[in-house]
Order: C-alpha cells, then sequence, then structure tokens
C-alpha cells in the first residue's frame, strides 16, 4: 500500500531483457536505506519487489502484464523514476490510498503554465473515465493528485493542477504532451461500483419472483 507522496525521483541504470519480463535495475539512495529482498517499492505508481538491492540501487522484475499496461516498457536507460517506498502502519496518510495496481495509461495532452500552478491535460482511455469525479483523487505516474475536471469526449480526458513543489520533485515536470503516463484510480469507487452491481442484480432478481 502506498500514498501516492513520491520520495525520490530515481534512475534507470541498466534494464536486462529476460524474453517475456525485463530487470529493471534502479538508483533511488533513499528507498533502498531501510529496503529489504522482497519488499515493495512503486516505481512510476508501479509496485514492483526488490530481488536484489546494493548500497544505492534496487532490482526489480516487471513481467509481462505490467509491461502491457504500463509505461515501464517504454523506459530506458537515464530515465528519470518516481519512486515511494510502502506505507508503514501508522505512518501518516499525506496522499490517498494507493495500490500501485496501474488501471491503464494515458497521454498528455498539454500543459498550460500559471503564476503559481501548471495545468495539464491528460487523455483516459473510457474504461476507467468513470471513476474519476471532479475533486477526487487519481494517480498519474505514482504522484497522489486531486482531479480538477473529467470531460467525456473522444478521447475522454481529465485535467490536474500542478505546484512547483511537485513540478520539481517529480519526474511530472519533465513530462510533455504525447508522453505516456501510468493511471490508478481510486480504489474506493472500484468497491463502490462491485457493491451496487450485486445490489442492483439482487433486485432485480427479487423483482422477478
Amino acid at each position: 500500500m502506498f500514498t501516492g507522496i513520491v520520495e525520490e525521483k530515481g534512475r534507470i541504470e541498466a534494464i536486462a531483457d529476460l524474453g517475456d519480463s525485463i530487470r529493471l535495475t534502479v538508483r533511488g539512495p533513499l528507498v533502498v536505506s531501510d529496503a529489504g529482498h522482497g519488499e515493495s517499492i512503486a516505481v512510476n505508481g508501479c509496485c514492483l519487489t526488490v530481488m536484489g538491492q546494493s548500497a544505492e540501487t534496487f532490482d526489480a522484475d516487471v513481467m509481462k502484464e505490467s509491461l502491457d499496461k504500463t509505461n515501464l516498457g517504454e523506459l530506458v536507460v537515464g530515465d528519470s523514476v518516481n519512486l515511494e517506498r510502502a506505507l508503514p502502519a501508522g505512518a501518516r496518510l499525506g496522499g490517498h490510498i494507493v495500490q500501485g495496481h496501474v488501471d491503464g495509461t494515458g497521454r498528455i495532452l498539454d500543459r498550460t503554465p500559471s503564476d503559481n500552478w501548471e495545468v495539464f491535460r491528460i487523455s483516459l482511455d473510457g474504461d476507467i473515465a468513470k471513476y474519476l469525479v471532479d475533486k477526487g483523487s487519481v494517480t498519474v505516474d505514482g504522484t497522489s493528485l486531486t482531479v480538477v475536471e473529467v470531460v467525456d469526449a473522444n478521447p475522454s480526458w481529465f485535467s490536474v493542477s500542478l505546484i512547483p513543489t511537485t513540478l520539481e520533485d517529480t519526474t511530472l515536470g519533465v513530462r510533455k504532451p504525447g508522453d505516456k503516463v501510468n493511471l490508478e484510480v481510486d480504489i474506493l469507487a472500484k468497491y463502490v461500483e462491485r457493491l451496487l452491481g450485486h445490489r442492483l442484480a439482487q433486485q432485480k432478481g427479487e423483482s422477478a419472483l
């Protein structure tokens, strides 16, 4: 479990092709300072398992499913990535509940600067657009953000406002229009959908009796 508060910008040191998967070597001195084998670290919002580590780097395998559904397959050596360790018990929940299970990807459509923030518009798949609401939470490349506006169009898109600290402390500051970003919607929305679906099905069955 994560919060979407990026702790460190890491760097891809090596990528090994394992056939139907890859092994990433990621430099992140802060996140590996107390990490152990088998622990979880979110890389661009994707929960990965530490397979090995050194004083400043860790290795993690990325399976085909993750390569297909995230932007990790597009990484090259030298790329920066957002890193966050798993949430320890009793810690403050500074962002929102993030699983590290990427629901899909979007593309940055444009960036509009202002005096004290910058507005990003990001496209999203119609299958996950229904889970976003104005002023709700969304995770973009592992960063917890507040949705400003959701527009059902072709393609559907949403907007977020990023303060200077977020632009500086995460990789979103160097993202440009056309870049692919990982998206995770609020898990609470999916629970509500499933519960309501079961309830409606039950009511339909009762009315048919």
